[in-house]
């Protein structure tokens, strides 16, 4: 396996960190792997998996969306529409560098984020979710406090998993008009489900909504024992594995 440090232009022309994994030969497809709501694309679950699913010949791009990690750009002015089109824009880089992801691949917040942008995405053969909401706005749960304060002021300073993130009435605006479950019943392409029932972050129930709202063909499998951000590797080499076998039947040989 070899990684490579890049960069590419965002929704906004603000400038995007990325990381691309290579399989030992030529790739057999390429996938695009969204993260966690406030992670980056060097979480354990996006590494450990982009990194084992080259092991099966994928070469994958993982990316901070932009105000995180390494990427420009302010987070207080993000939302879920922009997080699409960052997704977008780093569909478009694989399409102008390599070839178009065939594969999609999101993690919890990611996860709802590559569902919804897959319509906007032709070449998507597969997708992906692990621990995903079936509704964005669940993230709303983890305010706390700071949700009523961003409601009444427009602005507020919200913790999240131990650090604080400028957050602007905007954000709740947007939220407010996705419809993800709405837009599943038009997927085109294959669908895999992985949720653990011990998730304590977002709640299997949503796995199960995701899967339901879905055509086929789709699977749901259970990761048990795992946590909600895959931090032990047994759990995060197992889903790549699942991964990178299942998906092999929808993207082979994709140009």
């Amino acid at each position: 396996m070899s990684s490579q440090r890049i960069e590419f232009q965002g929704s906004d022309g603000q400038q995007l960190a990325a990381r691309m994994d290579f399989p030992d030969g030529a790739p057999a497809t390429y996938a695009l792997f969204a993260h966690c709501f406030t992670c980056s694309k060097d979480v354990l679950a996006a590494s450990r998996i982009s990194q084992a699913l080259t092991r099966h010949g994928i070469a994958v791009l993982r990316f901070d969306f932009t105000g995180l990690g390494g990427s420009d750009g302010e987070f207080a002015n993000t939302n879920f529409s922009s997080n699409l089109d960052d997704l977008v824009a780093a569909a478009r880089y694989l399409e102008t560098h390599h070839r178009p992801p065939a594969l999609l691949i999101g993690h919890s917040w990611g996860g709802a984020a590559v569902l919804a942008a897959s319509a906007r995405l032709g070449g998507t053969r597969a997708l992906v979710t692990l621990g995903a909401p079936s509704d964005p706005a669940h993230v709303l749960a983890s305010f706390g406090a700071s949700l009523s304060e961003l409601e009444r002021e427009g602005e507020a300073t919200v913790m999240l998993a131990g650090r604080r993130f400028p957050m602007r009435r905007q954000f709740l605006e947007d939220m407010a008009h996705q419809r993800l479950l709405a837009h599943l019943r038009q997927l085109r392409a294959a669908l895999l489900v992985l949720h653990s029932p011990e998730d304590g972050t977002v709640p299997i129930s949503h796995g199960e909504a995701i899967f339901n709202a879905a055509p086929h063909p789709k699977s749901f499998v259970a990761l048990p024992g795992a946590d909600h951000l895959l931090t032990r590797r047994d759990d995060a080499d197992y889903a790549a594995g699942l991964i990178g076998s299942w998906s092999r039947r929808y993207v082979a040989g994709a140009a």
